[in-house]
């Protein structure tokens, strides 16, 4: 069944809303090429077009993301998921897999990255990026309170630091090859 919820939140994005950050795009180009990637949460597509791959999937919850995904990618074939359900894909499917500005949204994670570890195949790289928290949010919630810290419509259920991201991914089995802050994001590499 699609996510009515997250296609309302790419319907309030604008058709056209111009190149994603460059800091998200360096990292996805920063990639090495791939027999067959995917693109976890690939949204409308404008990371996805960036990663090199014979064989690209581009995956969403939201038929209305993944509209648009298709005019921007009219060579990789898109996947409709289900949310917090397993991937509709084999074991040791992909090479690489990126999950760009998703985890903040996902409700089971730990299914999610589970299930991004089951489709890699052994030594395949999982990158992710999503917003960096840390001692400043900790201040801000202290300071003002919970109201001021976190906007209460924002879409975000996870709030990560660069300790609670390396953690995570380390008790799902994967191996932290670099992880980094820029820009309030963290970018993560690492090796199933």
């Amino acid at each position: 069944m699609p996510s009515r919820y997250d296609d309302e939140l790419w319907e309030l994005v604008p058709e056209e809303p111009g190149p994603p950050p460059a800091h998200l795009r360096e990292l996805v180009r920063s990639l090495p090429a791939a027999e067959r990637a995917l693109d976890l949460g690939c949204g409308d597509g404008r990371l996805t077009a960036e990663l090199r791959a014979r064989e690209l999937v581009a995956a969403d919850v939201s038929p209305v993301a993944l509209g648009r995904a298709a005019r921007r990618l009219p060579h990789a074939r898109l996947e409709d998921l289900e949310p917090d359900a397993p991937l509709p894909f084999a074991d040791g499917e992909f090479d690489l897999v990126l999950c760009a500005e998703t985890l903040e949204h996902v409700r089971d994670v730990q299914l999610l990255l589970s299930e991004a570890r089951r489709v890699l195949r052994p030594g395949g790289l999982l990158a992710v990026t999503t917003p960096a928290h840390s001692r400043a949010t900790a201040l801000r919630l202290l300071v003002h309170g919970f109201e001021h810290a976190f906007d209460p419509l924002s879409p975000h259920l996870r709030f990560l630091t660069r300790r609670s991201l390396r953690r995570l991914l380390g008790e799902l089995g994967f191996e932290v090859e670099s992880l980094r802050r820029r820009r309030g994001t963290l970018l993560a590499v690492a090796r199933r």
